[in-house]
């Protein structure tokens, strides 16, 4: 059964671990190495994950099948100049082989559930060039490009 809860501090190993797995997976690709300096949190991941799990404005949720956590995702709440605010998807990940089964789905559902929850505009999450899965999934559940970061490298 596919479901997602909170993170707790007993978690933090795993999300660590989904977390090296979804860098391995991004960096060789199309703007991934990129975003592995800019986006991507800073190593060591546990000081930022563990930073996250007591951050008020952040939510930490795990995937998971049964009880066994096979994925991951993180939100933040951004203040903007109008006094509104927008969630932003920081990391949503699952393991390769339990794909396209419904942990995504749960966990975008308790990033949504948290972000109406707060009140927050809208969400934003970001899919690398090339990554049609990551693009098609946010498309499937309501997101729309409202803008593209052009880059040319030197």
């Amino acid at each position: 059964m596919e479901s997602a809860r909170p993170a707790t501090e007993a978690d933090l190993g795993r999300v660590v671990e989904l977390a090296e797995l979804l860098a391995v997976e991004l960096t060789p690709t199309r703007g991934g190495a990129l975003w592995a300096l800019r986006e991507a949190p800073a190593t060591p991941f546990a000081d930022h994950y563990a930073g996250r799990l007591v951050d008020p404005d952040a939510l930490v949720v795990v995937g998971l099948i049964d009880d066994q956590v096979i994925g991951f995702a993180v939100a933040v709440v951004e203040p903007l100049r109008d006094g509104s605010t927008l969630a932003r998807i920081d990391d949503l990940f699952v393991e390769r082989d339990a794909r396209a089964v419904g942990v995504g789905e749960c966990l975008g559902e308790a990033v949504v559930a948290w972000a109406r929850g707060r009140g927050c505009r809208g969400i934003d999450a970001c899919a690398l060039p090339g990554n049609r899965a990551a693009k098609n999934f946010f498309e499937t559940h309501g997101f729309v490009a409202r803008a593209i970061v052009m880059h040319r490298p030197l």
